[in-house]
């Protein structure tokens, strides 16, 4: 990774994209906490509260979606590719997080089996539990997102930031003077 930019150049939407147990929701919180933007977790809209990780009916959610970024001020984590295009509109920078599928992995395991019920971005109500299609999901069906995201953003005039590794998410919370937030 490059050295990234000065946060005040990342404007007042900052989207944050990347695979699942990335580090999206996390980073959306330090950055929502230091530059002091509402913090939106598109998995909050996405999905019914007090629920197993229910989808929300998805007319509903692209509504909540629409409110959502047509606010002024956010940084949002999450990724639903058909509403993308939508937040790029708006947005004024993306970052996307990027990580071996492997780690991911082991953030999943750590998530559902040794802290069940904290972590950043997690459904009101919902219980965090292992679950056998997320595993495959982790491992063989979002790998091949990053290329696709990538592909995505560079279609846009956004300024973008790319962290293709743990070392360089680290980085870039050094690098911008933040702490990473927990649950």
């Amino acid at each position: 990774m490059t050295t990234p930019p000065p946060l005040s150049t990342l404007g007042p939407r900052i989207m944050v994209m990347g695979p699942s147990n990335a580090g999206k929701s996390t980073l959306a919180t330090a950055l929502g906490h230091r530059l002091d933007l509402p913090i939106v977790h598109l998995d909050q809209l996405s999905h019914l509260p007090n629920t197993d990780w229910e989808p929300r009916p998805k007319d509903e959610f692209a509504v909540l979606h629409d409110q959502a970024i047509e606010e002024e001020r956010w940084v949002m984590d999450g990724n639903y590719s058909r509403l993308i295009p939508r937040r790029f509109e708006r947005a004024t920078s993306v970052i996307l997080i990027t990580s071996n599928q492997w780690l991911r992995l082991a953030r999943y395991f750590k998530r559902t089996l040794a802290h069940p019920s904290a972590r950043l971005g997690q459904l009101e109500g919902g219980q965090e539990n292992l679950k056998w299609m997320m595993v495959d999901w982790i491992l063989f069906k979002t790998p091949r997102n990053a290329k696709c995201y990538t592909k995505m953003i560079e279609a846009t005039s956004l300024p973008a930031i790319y962290c293709k590794t743990a070392k360089d998410l680290t980085a870039l919370y050094d690098h911008w003077d933040m702490e990473i937030p927990t649950a």
